[in-house]
């Protein structure tokens, strides 16, 4: 890689902007692509540049044949973000494997007793008010946003500001009940029955668990699928093999069955 484009794929990476960079395999001359903007030495068509904007969009890198001989499109990106609204007990493990997946989790939550560093080491928190902290961050097609507060004025908020962006992944929890109800808050506030079937709602795995962490693995394997296959809808529960031997499937809870009062994790807002 020359050391132009190199420097271009740092800053695009710092600016959180995805970039991809063609090569022709015979003669080395490449063209970068960054946004609408191009720059190099390598002249491609229409069509060539349409199948690299294709290649940026599902983020994987390909090779074609071009009128300019066969081209190999590398695709640079950071990691896809995931906006957790809440900074609840069940969000402690998922910022845990969201980490583990390749994911950037962003904790939001304007109770600052919740967003601590103490709870959430190393990790980025916002303490501003979901929809504010959003509209500053930009959620995109790389972007996924999860609400977990089961509290209408922290959780619409931040839906609405998901529904009006291109993020890939749209999720809540609560049960069906909560979601009918919150869907009826989203239409009164303008959004179509088509917008809000993007809200995949309730999240979590009906397991059987009686702690936050195992069903906490759907939360990031939901949107992963999302972010691979446009034709596959994201699981949204599902029950393990125990619990239908049993005869039975069994919702989870997002917090413990007991706590201690005023305890972060003995309230849902």
């Amino acid at each position: 890689m020359k050391g132009r484009f190199l420097d271009a794929v740092l800053a695009a990476g710092h600016d959180h902007r995805s970039v991809a960079l063609a090569t022709e395999l015979k003669s080395g001359h490449q063209l970068l692509l960054d946004g609408e903007r191009t720059e190099g030495d390598l002249a491609l068509d229409e069509a060539a540049l349409a199948a690299m904007r294709d290649a940026l969009r599902a983020d994987r890198n390909r090779t074609f044949d071009s009128s300019a001989g066969r081209v190999f499109v590398e695709v640079f990106s950071p990691p896809r973000r995931c906006f957790v609204v809440g900074a609840v007990h069940i969000a402690q493990p998922l910022v845990q494997i969201l980490s583990l997946a390749d994911y950037q989790p962003i904790v939001i939550d304007p109770r600052q007793s919740f967003a601590t560093e103490a709870r959430f080491p190393g990790l980025e928190l916002s303490t501003e008010w979901p929809d504010e902290a959003l509209e500053r961050l930009k959620p995109d097609h790389r972007s996924a946003v999860v609400t977990l507060t089961h509290d209408p004025k922290l959780d619409d908020p931040a839906l609405a500001v998901a529904l009006r962006s291109e993020c890939f992944y749209i999720g809540a929890l609560g049960s069906k009940r909560t979601h009918v109800a919150r869907c009826g808050r989203l239409k009164e506030m303008g959004f179509t029955d088509a917008e809000l079937a993007r809200i995949h709602g309730p999240i979590g795995l009906s397991i059987g668990a009686v702690s936050p962490a195992p069903p906490c693995k759907q939360c990031p394997s939901a949107p992963t699928c999302g972010a691979y296959s446009a034709t596959t809808p994201a699981p949204t529960s599902c029950a393990s093999r125990a619990c239908r031997r049993r005869g039975r499937r069994t919702r989870w809870s997002p917090f413990p069955r007991r706590s201690a009062p005023n305890s972060p994790t003995s309230s849902s807002t």
